[in-house]
């Protein structure tokens, strides 16, 4: 199995167009020690012939051309991507789909709640009818099913309840105890090689269901959103916390680098990094100590085989 990453950056990108903390006036002085990136997404293929799409956000055009084994052809509207799977209904996860609209058959996978917010709250569904022939289809967490006639095995797997701020307001009537998966993670295998990948951008917590899904995986992309929980709170820009936003901070005893540092794979990288993260920076203390502990930090085009 072939993963390119595609983007490697939170929602806004980094640098981010709004923001001038320090480590976007670094990207913007064209500092060597940080790189600029796109938003997190990931492109998988069993042959490097037929692609699947990790997340589509709204970058995903230039991330497709930006990698020739992405580009169209041989006919003249053919393209290899045919399929994308979300791990959520976030806006930086889906937008892309927008773009894509001017493709052949593509199928979109999701879980129950996230495809119902891209008919109703973010009515995507509805936009790209009368332009694209997509097909959705609903997961289940734990249900597996089959990729590119059965060449890859992929997993879908529960990480958390919290759906996208644009829909929150409409779900004030749910029940007590109910719990949808809003957030899904996927464990991949490729049948011909037993290579496994595991891909989960969005960790509210660290759980016993994440820790069996990175258990056996020879590479995993993990949530690095954050370096710490009060990230946002101390630059004053927000009042949540990581925690409050859905993401688990990398740094701490509570944190997911120290649980990430003890799974054997051969490569464990951060992903969807937000704009304010120090590790961003190539010779900070913080990348030092990730280094350190065997856990890399994701870069867009990235690329890898397992």
């Amino acid at each position: 199995m072939i993963i390119k990453v595609l983007g490697s950056a939170a929602g806004g990108g980094f640098p981010q167009w709004n923001c001038a903390c320090p480590n976007c006036r670094r990207a913007r002085t064209g500092d060597g020690s940080v790189r600029s990136r796109k938003n997190d997404s990931l492109a998988i293929s069993p042959d490097g012939i037929r692609w699947a799409l990790l997340n589509a956000g709204p970058d995903i055009c230039h991330q497709l051309e930006a990698e020739s084994s992405l580009h169209p052809g041989p006919s003249l509207r053919s393209s290899p991507i045919e399929a994308v799977l979300l791990t959520d209904a976030e806006l930086d996860h889906t937008t892309g789909l927008l773009q894509l609209r001017q493709g052949s058959a593509l199928d979109v996978y999701g879980p129950p709640p996230v495809l119902g917010a891209l008919s109703d709250g973010f009515p995507i569904r509805r936009i790209v009818e009368p332009f694209a022939s997509y097909r959705w289809i609903e997961l289940i967490a734990g249900d597996s099913f089959p990729l590119f006639g059965g060449r890859l095995e992929v997993r879908p797997f529960h990480l958390g309840n919290s759906p996208p701020l644009y829909v929150r307001s409409s779900l004030s009537n749910l029940t007590a105890g109910e719990s949808p998966s809003w957030v899904l993670g996927y464990r991949i295998t490729d049948e011909t090689t037993q290579g496994v990948v595991v891909y989960a951008p969005g960790i509210e917590t660290w759980s016993q269901t994440l820790e069996k899904q990175l258990e056996e995986a020879d590479c995993i992309f993990l949530d690095g959103t954050f370096w710490h929980s009060e990230e946002l709170c101390s630059l004053g820009v927000s009042e949540r916390n990581a925690l409050d936003m859905g993401h688990l901070p990398v740094a701490g005893t509570a944190g997911s680098a120290s649980q990430l540092a003890k799974f054997p794979a051969r490569r464990k990288v951060y992903i969807h990094i937000n704009n304010t993260n120090p590790m961003l920076v190539e010779n900070s203390v913080e990348r030092r100590s990730l280094t350190a502990q065997g856990i890399e930090v994701g870069f867009d085009g990235m690329e890898m085989e397992v």
